[in-house]
C-alpha cells in the first residue's frame, strides 16, 4: 500500500507539473500572437533643419593683395679695398663692426714710407727732364743761329761766283778764278745743308725732350697717387660691416679690410610666380610700380615700411622659377639689410565682385544659395583672388544673394537651412505653452504613470501636465512616444 500511494503521488504531481508547463506556454504563445498581431508604432517624421552661418554678396571694387616674402638689400654697398700695401699706421674710432661714418671721413692709414720714397725719385726724374729740355732748347737756338750764319755764307760764295763769271766775260777773269768761287759756293751751300740736319736733329731733340718731361709728370701724378692711396676716406654716410683690419695691421693691395652699407637706401628683393607678375604688368606689358608694404615680425614688435616697385630681374635665373622684382623703400628704421620679411603688393583693383570666406567656394567654384523657403540652391561663381583666410570672387547675377558661409559634406541643393546672419542675434524664445482637455490628460498621465521612467521623471513631468498650461513640446514628445 505505500508503495502505491508512493507512486499515485508521483504520477499527481507529475502531471501537476505538466499541466503548469503547458498552461505556462499557452501564456507565452498568446502574448507573442497578440504582440505579432499588434499595429506597429508610427512616430511623426520631421524635416531636419540646420543652422548655417550665411553671407550677403554685395558687389564692390577690391585691390587684392599679394602677399610673398623677400630679402632687405641696400642700394649702396661699397667695398673698401686698400690700393696699396703697407702697415696700418693710424685707424679711425669708427673702423669696427657696425661703425658709422661719414662721407669724406678718413678710415685708415698706411705708413707712406716706399710710396714717398717713389714718388721722390719720378720728382729726381722730372727734374732731369725739364733739365734736359732747356738744353735741347738752347742747342735748337743755336743751331738756328748757325743756319743763319751758314745761309749768309752760302749767299756770299754765290755772289762771287757771279763777279767770276761775269769778270770771265769781259775777259779780264780767269777760268781758274771761276772754278775756284764755284767750288767755294759749293762748300758753302753744303755748309747750309750741314746746318740744317743739325737743325732737324735740335728740333727731335726738343720732341724727346718733351716726351720725356711727360712721362715724367705722368710718373709723378702715379706717386702722388700712390701716396694719396695709403689714406682711405668713406665716400658716403653709412655704417661698416666685415670689418677685418685694425691698428698695426698689414693689409695687402686691393684686400677688402670692410664693407661700407648706407642703410637708409634699401630696397627690398622677392621673387613671385609668373601669374603673379602677369598680374601686375599694364596693357603696354610694362610692369606697374605698384606700392609694397613691408612687414618683420621681431619677438611680437612688427616694424612697418613702405614703397613702391621699381625695376624686375634681367634673367630668370639657373634653377630658379618666376620674376624677381625689387621694390624702393621710404622711410624704413630699424630695418638692415638681410633681413627676411613679408612683402604685401596692393595689385589693380577688381570691379564688380565680392569677399566671401574660402569655406563658402567648393572645389568646382560653386557655392550653396540661400533660396526662397530658406531651401539651398548651387550657384556659380568666378575664383579671383585667395586673401588668406578669404577669397576674392567674381559675382555675376549673384548680386544681392545670400550664400553659405562654411560649407559642410552635410549640406547640398534642396537642403532646408535656418540662416545666422553675422551681428544678428537671435532671441531665445521659450516654448509654445497649450491648454489640454480632461480626456487628453488624462490619457497623458496615464501613459507616464504605465511607462518605465524612474519615479522621479514621472513625478516632474505629472506635475507639468497638472499645471493649467502644459508645454507644447512636452506633450508633442510624449504623443510620439504613444504612437498613433
Amino acid at each position: 500500500m505505500r508503495f502505491l500511494r508512493r507512486s499515485l503521488m508521483g504520477i499527481f504531481l507529475l502531471a501537476v507539473t505538466l499541466a503548469i508547463i503547458a498552461w505556462a506556454g499557452i501564456l507565452v504563445r498568446g502574448a507573442v500572437v497578440a504582440r505579432m498581431n499588434e499595429e506597429p508604432r508610427s512616430f511623426p517624421q520631421r524635416e531636419r533643419v540646420f543652422a548655417v552661418n550665411v553671407v550677403t554678396i554685395v558687389p564692390v571694387t577690391i585691390t587684392p593683395e599679394l602677399t610673398v616674402f623677400g630679402e632687405l638689400r641696400s642700394q649702396r654697398t661699397l667695398d673698401l679695398r686698400s690700393a696699396t700695401g703697407g702697415t696700418v699706421l693710424e685707424a679711425s674710432d669708427a673702423l669696427i663692426e657696425g661703425g658709422t661714418v661719414t662721407a669724406g671721413q678718413r678710415l685708415l692709414r698706411i705708413d707712406p714710407v716706399e710710396a714717398q720714397a717713389a714718388l721722390d725719385r719720378v720728382r729726381a726724374d722730372l727734374q732731369d727732364a725739364q733739365a734736359e729740355l732747356r738744353d735741347a732748347e738752347r742747342a735748337l737756338i743755336l743751331a738756328r743761329d748757325e743756319l743763319t750764319g751758314a745761309q749768309a755764307q752760302a749767299s756770299l760764295q754765290e755772289q762771287a761766283l757771279v763777279r767770276a763769271r761775269d769778270l770771265q766775260t769781259r775777259g779780264v777773269g780767269t777760268t781758274a778764278a771761276v772754278e775756284n768761287a764755284a767750288l767755294a759756293a759749293s762748300s758753302a751751300q753744303a755748309s747750309v745743308l750741314n746746318r740744317r740736319q743739325s737743325l732737324a736733329s735740335a728740333e727731335a731733340r726738343i720732341d724727346q725732350a718733351m716726351t720725356r718731361l711727360a712721362r715724367a709728370r705722368i710718373s709723378v701724378a702715379e706717386a702722388e697717387r700712390e701716396v694719396a692711396n695709403t689714406e682711405v676716406f668713406a665716400a658716403f654716410d653709412g655704417t661698416l660691416a666685415d670689418v677685418t683690419i685694425s691698428l698695426g695691421g698689414r693689409v695687402a693691395a686691393n684686400e677688402r679690410f670692410a664693407q661700407l652699407v648706407d642703410p637708409t637706401r634699401l630696397e627690398v628683393a622677392f621673387r613671385v610666380s609668373t601669374s603673379q607678375y602677369a598680374r601686375l604688368l599694364d596693357g603696354n606689358g610694362t610692369l606697374i610700380t605698384a606700392p609694397v608694404r613691408v612687414a618683420l615680425d621681431v619677438s611680437g614688435v612688427n616694424l612697418h615700411a613702405t614703397g613702391q616697385i621699381t625695376r624686375e630681374g634681367a634673367t630668370v635665373g639657373a634653377g630658379q622659377t618666376g620674376r624677381l622684382l625689387f621694390a624702393r623703400l621710404e622711410a624704413s628704421p630699424g630695418f638692415r639689410p638681410g633681413d627676411f620679411v613679408t612683402v604685401s603688393i596692393a595689385e589693380p583693383a577688381l570691379e564688380n565682385v565680392a569677399l566671401v570666406p574660402a569655406t563658402a567656394v567648393a572645389a568646382d567654384q560653386t557655392v550653396l544659395v540661400v533660396g526662397d523657403d530658406d531651401r539651398l540652391e548651387s550657384g556659380a561663381v568666378t575664383l579671383l583672388r585667395r586673401q588668406g583666410d578669404d577669397v576674392i570672387i567674381g559675382i555675376g547675377d549673384l548680386a544681392g544673394a545670400t550664400i553659405v558661409a562654411e560649407r559642410s559634406p552635410l549640406l547640398g541643393a534642396g537642403i532646408k537651412v535656418r540662416p545666422i546672419r553675422p551681428g544678428v542675434v537671435e532671441e531665445p524664445t521659450g516654448p509654445a505653452m497649450i491648454t489640454l482637455d480632461a480626456e487628453r490628460r488624462e490619457k497623458l498621465m496615464s501613459f507616464v504613470t504605465e511607462s518605465r521612467m524612474p519615479d522621479e521623471v514621472k513625478a516632474r513631468i505629472i506635475g507639468q501636465l497638472e499645471a493649467e498650461q502644459v508645454s507644447s513640446e512636452t506633450v508633442e514628445r510624449l504623443e510620439s512616444r504613444m504612437g498613433s
